[in-house]
Parts: structure tokens; sequence; C-alpha cells
């Protein structure tokens, strides 16, 4: 019985000691993210007064950001992972790289009441550079209809994201989808 007690407290203790197998080398660590989010679709159904104005695209340390600018406050959208970005009204497929897509479809339109555009990308395929992203593979257009507007949004794999509304910059407003770089 003595050397089974001494046998196991001689395992614990080479285990408290040891470092963990799945540890990194010194400077190749990820970093350490903390990243709880899913991949299911994230919505809110509300109409919106304001336009879309602007598409831009930040890299970050644990995530990529898309943010789609306003002119007013954002109150609906819909983000969800598809198998294929369709144009709103048509239903044509709009093509998209990566292996998997975000159909990013924002309850606000990209004209003003007047039909004037609020926003008219000069390339629909490329909305913003995402080379050297992680998770981004492509940011492309897919078209404005009945108050609504919708994007593609191609990443490398099904990869965790979020959506957050944010105020300003000074009356307008940003819907922000952030993709994780890893699960």
């Amino acid at each position: 019985m003595r050397r089974i007690a001494a046998a196991l407290g001689a395992a614990l203790l080479a285990l408290a000691i040891a470092p963990p197998a799945t540890a990194a080398a010194p400077g190749t660590a990820a970093p350490s993210c903390g990243i709880a989010w899913g991949s299911l679709p994230k919505t809110d159904p509300a109409l919106s007064a304001a336009a879309v104005a602007g598409v831009r695209a930040g890299a970050h340390e644990c995530f990529d950001r898309m943010v789609v600018d306003l002119s007013g406050k954002v109150a609906g959208y819909s983000v969800r992972y598809v198998d294929d970005v369709v144009e709103p009204g048509n239903g044509r497929t709009v093509s998209v790289a990566g292996g998997a897509r975000l159909q990013v479809t924002v309850t606000a339109p990209s004209y003003a009441a007047n039909g004037t555009p609020t926003y008219s990308p000069a390339d629909p395929g490329r909305l913003a550079d995402v080379t050297g992203f992680q998770a981004f593979r492509q940011i492309a257009w897919a078209g404005s209809y009945e108050g609504y507007t919708d994007f593609g949004l191609g990443v490398r794999a099904c990869l965790p994201f979020r959506v957050v509304v944010l105020d300003g910059p000074r009356t307008g407003s940003r819907l922000v989808i952030e993709v994780a770089h890893h699960w």
C-alpha cells in the first residue's frame, strides 16, 4: 500500500511541475482572447430610418471586423452563415470567396427617400481590402431592395462571430460584425 501511495505521490508531483503538453514554444503562442462567441444567427427584426453610408474593415489581434456605417441609428439586422449569399429581391447568387459565407442584412436602404444612392460601391466585389486578414477573405455587395441592404462576408471557415451596434460618429451609428480568428 505504501508503494502505491508513494508512486501516486511522485506522479502527482511530476504533473504539478511539468509543463503542459499543449504549451506552445515561447514566441509562437497565440493570444489568449477569451472569445466565447458562437456561430448561430444574430438578428434584430426592427426597421430603420437610417441609410447605409459606407463599409470598411479592420484586422485585430483576435478577430477581423466589418463595419457598416449608417446615417442614423441602426435598428435591425440579420447576420448568419449561409451556403450561398443571395441578392435581395431576385435571389441570384453572389460569388464570395472563402470556406464559409455570412449573409449580412441591414434593415436600412442604401438610398435616400427620393431614390438617390447613399452608398454605391465602386467595386461591388471588393468593398474593403482584406488582404492579409486571418478570418476574412472578401466583402462583397449583394444589393439593396425595399429598405434592406445585403452584403456577403467570405471567411476562411465557419468561425465564431458577434454583432455589435455602436452609436456615432455624430448622429450616425455603426453595425459591427466581428469574426474570431479561431474557435
